[in-house]
């Protein structure tokens, strides 16, 4: 469902040219939003990727592309976005290993996109939503964010990490018409996770769906993956007017995993 009240209001998504990031992006520009999408995707591929939204939806979209773990590219990534109502800290990077195996650069990485990203695009913005009056950020964490896991440590610390951030600057924003919201969506049938059910598939000669469910044994208790437009959806309804009241919150979206 498309959310209302968005007309007029421009939102930045990071890591928006695929995946969950687009899925937010479509649902934002369904409700009337301009988007301004962000990627590592060169910019002819990103501006692709821009203009269907703008024509599925009839509003502004526009793509920039920018490295989030370099400080500068953050600041230009805000200029070039210009006044933004909205604001969703999609962008994620994650590296695999156990503790004494992870390198400090994978670490400092993690930290800079996952964590830091974050808080600058928030420095860099709430001035202008401060100014107007009004405002919307939302910070993709993750189940992680909610419960341990073993061998992503960068993942786990800054997933837990942006709940912090979220609710500090939701505290920092009561009463100004900003709210400042986390999602922690569960296991999404992303292409990396498409291709490890195809690998083990062809492994096993078992079907999709044994295979699947194989995967997500032990997590989602409804035994399906979490749908990104499902996430999509609830980013819009936080930046619509029935989420004016919602703010400071860790929202699981989870299939229950967080529950069992």
């Amino acid at each position: 469902m498309a959310a209302e009240g968005l007309h007029g209001r421009t939102a930045l998504v990071t890591g928006s040219t695929g995946g969950i990031g687009l899925a937010i992006a479509e649902a934002l520009a369904a409700g009337g939003c301009a988007v301004v999408l962000h990627g590592l995707a060169p910019p002819a591929e990103g501006e692709m990727v821009a203009a269907a939204l703008a024509a599925r939806h009839a509003v502004t979209a526009r793509y920039v592309m920018a490295e989030l773990a370099a400080p500068t590219a953050i600041a230009e990534l805000a200029a070039a976005a210009g006044e933004v109502d909205i604001v969703v800290n999609n962008a994620a990077t994650r590296h695999f290993g156990p503790v004494e195996e992870t390198s400090q650069e994978a670490w400092d990485t993690d930290i800079a996109v996952n964590l830091s990203a974050a808080f600058h695009l928030i420095r860099l913005t709430l001035p202008g939503m401060r100014r107007r009056g009004w405002g919307r950020i939302v910070n993709m964490s993750s189940i992680y964010g909610r419960i341990g896991a073993t061998g992503r440590i960068g993942y786990v610390t800054t997933k837990t990490a942006l709940i912090g951030l979220t609710r500090g600057v939701a505290l920092e924003t009561a009463g100004s018409g900003i709210t400042c919201n986390a999602l922690c969506p569960g296991t999404t049938l992303t292409p990396n996770i498409a291709g490890r059910i195809q690998a083990a598939m062809a492994d096993s000669g078992a079907d999709e769906a044994t295979e699947a469910a194989r995967f997500l044994a032990g997590k989602q208790p409804t035994g399906r993956f979490v749908e990104a437009s499902a996430i999509g959806a609830m980013v819009a309804f936080l930046c619509g007017p029935a989420g004016r009241d919602i703010t400071g919150t860790a929202l699981p979206i989870d299939g229950g995993w967080s529950a069992a």
